[in-house]
């Protein structure tokens, strides 16, 4: 996907996200770095990239192996390896006993964390009780506000 050349005066510390006439894959840039997001070809996409929730899911896991990663080498823990699964679904809120919501549904990730190395139980677990301290796990649990403007705008 060509980006248009004025797009790249944004590429700072924002992410912009360019969209084409039509479709949905997007070209995605981020300070230095390019990559491209799709949808899948069954609800019109061309597959060519990840969805949004697939890149949401990517970022919980790579914030979380990276703070996992840091509070192992912190504690000179043997943590050789660190895989990160993230799933999204969604499901009915009042089949959630733990959700404060009774109606309609609830997004749900569920992360699954492969720990390589010769750790001890009490080890792993501390790492399982860090997971859930990683930045982008207390953002996605905290209350997000989301501000929208049109460029240009004096908002």
């Amino acid at each position: 996907m060509e980006i248009p050349a004025d797009f790249a005066e944004v590429f700072d510390h924002r992410v912009t996200v360019h969209t084409p006439a039509s479709g949905f894959r997007s070209g995605i840039a981020i300070r230095q770095h390019s990559l491209v997001a799709d949808e899948p070809e069954e609800v019109g996409g061309t597959d060519q990239g990840p969805t949004p929730y697939d890149l949401l899911g990517a970022a919980l896991g790579t914030c979380t192996a990276m703070t996992l990663r840091m509070y192992a080498d912190r504690k000179k823990w043997p943590l050789e390896g660190v895989t990160v699964q993230v799933e999204h679904d969604r499901l009915h809120a009042a089949d959630c006993a733990a959700c404060e919501t009774k109606q309609g549904k609830i997004d749900r990730l569920r992360r699954t964390l492969t720990l390589d190395g010769p750790l001890d139980d009490g080890q792993r677990a501390r790492l399982v009780e860090i997971a859930d301290r990683c930045p982008v796990h207390r953002t996605l649990e905290s209350e997000i506000i989301v501000e929208t403007s049109l460029a240009g705008s004096e908002a």
